[in-house]
């Protein structure tokens, strides 16, 4: 989002994204009637209520997740309270949102178990993401 009304109920409530004046990124008709192209863009202006600085020691192949995959998870876990030590989080599939979904749990200190179709991403679970336990959904016992 490039800007939100910020006075209706749904800012109010920090909802902003249900805002009926709202302007996303890409393909969103801007309040000065131009067009916004997102990542296409070789500039473009944003309302700083919706701008995250990345720190310079950050390498932006490592924040870039953050911003679409990371959000998605995150702000739902947020929301609903999914943020605290000692809380089991089973997360279905370790795609993209999966492997954000597996970090930010382990962040909060929650127990999380992974649950795919794939066995061979076990490892990958487990090991190099700190799952505590994998479940193979095919598997029949």
């Amino acid at each position: 989002m490039v800007q939100s009304c910020r006075n209706c109920q749904n800012c109010a409530h920090d909802l902003e994204n249900y805002c009926p004046q709202m302007v996303l990124t890409y393909g969103a008709k801007n309040v000065d009637d131009t067009i916004t192209y997102g990542g296409y863009s070789d500039f473009m202006v944003a309302d700083e209520h919706f701008v995250i600085r990345i720190p310079d020691a950050m390498p932006l192949d490592g924040a870039a997740p953050l911003l679409c995959a990371g959000i998605t998870v995150y702000s739902p876990m947020i929301y609903f309270g999914l943020n605290k030590p000692g809380l089991h989080l089973g997360v279905v599939g370790l795609g993209g949102l999966g492997h954000m979904a597996v970090k930010f749990a382990k962040a909060f200190g929650m127990e999380v178990s992974v649950i795919s179709t794939s066995p061979g991403k076990k490892n990958e679970a487990v090991e190099h993401l700190g799952a505590d336990s994998f479940l193979l959904s095919t598997d029949q016992h």
